[in-house]
């Protein structure tokens, strides 16, 4: 399975991707990991990534689809991965649209978790107070959540024009989130 998660802060991508790449036996391929791995490393690309954050600007694209590149190159990721944080823009859909066509691959789904805003401010602010994160305040939250949906919501019509959308309740227990997306996933393979 080659799956792309997709949700709003708060809504449990993380915790997710895990589960869901376990189960389909795939590595769970996170930018932000991507990013710390190059960075711990010393790579040429962490170097250049590193600059850019030290600068607090965004790691250009460019920089970001090679990280990507590499990281679905390793032999883990040929019978299949699951992206979490890539794509984010419709710049980085068609990068890795090129990337999947040098092998011949396709995405299989775009499982987007969706869910109520306030709830998932609550749910974050209760988060940064237990690890002690005094920069997550509720403005920078909703901020957050504003952005996601800017940037989210053009990649959102793009997959679902390719019939490759699956959207699911983010709210909830763990373990109940986790049986919808396998129900909705298997519902939707059938």
């Amino acid at each position: 399975m080659r799956i792309i998660l997709m949700g709003p802060p708060g809504a449990g991508k993380g915790t997710q991707a895990k589960v869901i790449a376990n189960h389909f036996a795939v590595p769970a391929v996170s930018t932000g990991d991507i990013f710390r791995a190059n960075v711990a490393g010393q790579t040429p690309l962490g170097v250049e990534a590193q600059r850019y954050m030290d600068a607090g600007e965004y790691v250009p694209d460019e920089v970001t689809n090679q990280m990507v590149r590499d990281r679905l190159g390793h032999e883990d990721a040929r019978p299949g991965f699951l992206l979490d944080g890539y794509p984010r823009t419709v710049a980085q859909v068609e990068e890795l649209d090129s990337m999947l066509a040098t092998t011949s691959d396709s995405i299989d789904a775009v499982v987007v978790l969706t869910a109520d805003q306030d709830e998932l401010v609550s749910r974050l602010l209760q988060r940064a107070e237990i690890e002690g994160r005094a920069d997550d305040t509720e403005e920078v939250i909703r901020k957050r959540q504003e952005v996601y949906t800017e940037q989210t919501a053009p990649l959102i019509r793009v997959y679902g024009d390719r019939g490759l959308l699956v959207e699911v309740d983010g709210m909830g227990e763990i373990d109940t989130v986790t049986h919808r997306i396998f129900d909705a996933l298997e519902a939707w393979t059938a």
